[in-house]
């Protein structure tokens, strides 16, 4: 289930455009150096990419409570459910629902160290930037995480929010070097497309829990976590 994760996070990312995008743009690359300004890049993107790894690591913690008390096939379903739930519900209604309310005041200040690192060319600044960044409420986020919830151990969520991270690198960068690459009617040709996407995960993740002894998608009720453990050794 680990491809789901590279996979979505390439399609997610020209929502992240949308909402992270502004952000990649405004970073205070080095325009008159390229190999410095990939450089920088590299480094915001790590940031990010520990962000996301972090809160792997968390949700990955959570996802082993379950494994340990017999219930990951179930959580596999349930995650499955959510994940096509959030994808078909319109994003004006999600909208609706401040989810991120309980940690306002945390994201407040979030938001406020992030404007400060635009001020300076840092390498640090690049990093803090995309730490913070990773950090930032997300929907596609959301949906990612409820995969690394259902993955059989902690080392397996890490990895899955990585691989997302992963699959946003290209489109992110692009961003910041070639601006202006993507007319909006190819944006929301590839908008549309990312509920399919999410639903379609959902689907795999609701077969996997079902344990209906297909090889790599939804192993027997008995094998299907034994052989994902056995991988990590």
């Amino acid at each position: 289930m680990l491809y789901t994760a590279i996979i979505f996070g390439l399609i997610s990312s020209f929502h992240c455009i949308g909402m992270c995008g502004p952000i990649a743009m405004m970073l205070p690359v080095d325009r008159n150096n390229e190999a410095k300004k990939i450089t920088q890049l590299i480094v915001y993107h790590l940031g990010r990419l520990i962000a996301y790894s972090t809160l792997g690591l968390v949700f990955g913690l959570l996802g082993e409570g379950f494994f340990l008390a017999g219930m990951q096939q179930q959580l596999s379903i349930i995650v499955g459910i959510i994940m096509i739930i959030i994808a078909l519900t319109p994003e004006k209604t999600l909208a609706q629902y401040n989810f991120s309310k309980p940690v306002y005041k945390i994201i407040s200040k979030v938001k406020l160290n992030l404007g400060k690192q635009f001020k300076n060319r840092s390498y640090k600044s690049f990093f803090t930037i995309g730490l913070l960044n990773g950090y930032l409420p997300c929907g596609m986020v959301y949906v990612a995480l409820f995969g690394a919830l259902a993955m059989p151990n902690i080392q397996y969520s890490i990895l899955y929010m990585l691989l997302f991270g992963l699959g946003t690198v290209p489109m992110m960068s692009l961003v910041v070097i070639i601006s202006n690459l993507l007319t909006n009617p190819v944006r929301n040709t590839i908008q549309k497309m990312i509920p399919i996407i999410a639903v379609f995960i959902g689907i795999l993740f609701i077969i996997r829990g079902l344990g209906l002894d297909i090889p790599y998608i939804s192993p027997g009720t008995t094998s299907l976590f034994v052989q994902a453990e056995a991988d990590c050794h």
